[in-house]
């Protein structure tokens, strides 16, 4: 066998051997970070204002791939949230009811004694001095 045969089976052991399986998401999460990082230290080296626009595209590479994960993970908290303060609304409603009920109640207490001193007084004033 001629040297570039064995060169070239020796390249094609070695991609086999690096072919992701579905399972292997940690080496290729890594891979993906190391050349963000690159890129980044890269950007940061030339000018620092570049990395903004460099996260908004790793973000918008990656979005297409975690968001439905994100999406089906948020929503049970997602509701939940909702139920708590539709709740909490409800509890507050039953609240200021009860409070406006007893702020009616002192008005009246307040209203009626206010008046049994004018009669208090009117009956006084009808009867006659002598």
């Amino acid at each position: 066998m001629n040297s570039e045969a064995l060169e070239a089976g020796d390249a094609l052991e070695a991609h086999e051997g690096s072919v992701l399986h579905p399972g292997d998401h940690t080496n290729e999460a890594v891979t993906v970070a190391a050349t963000v990082g690159v890129v980044a230290v890269g950007a940061a080296l030339f000018e620092v204002a570049l990395l903004p626009g460099i996260a908004l595209g790793v973000c918008a590479m990656l979005a297409p791939k975690y968001v439905p994960k994100v999406g089906a993970a948020l929503t049970p908290m997602f509701r939940s949230s909702v139920r708590g303060m539709y709740k909490l609304g409800q509890k507050s409603r039953e609240m200021m009811a009860e409070a406006k009920e007893q702020v009616h109640d002192i008005v009246a207490e307040v209203h009626a004694e206010g008046d049994v001193p004018k009669a208090a007084a009117k009956s006084t004033a009808d009867i006659p001095r002598v």
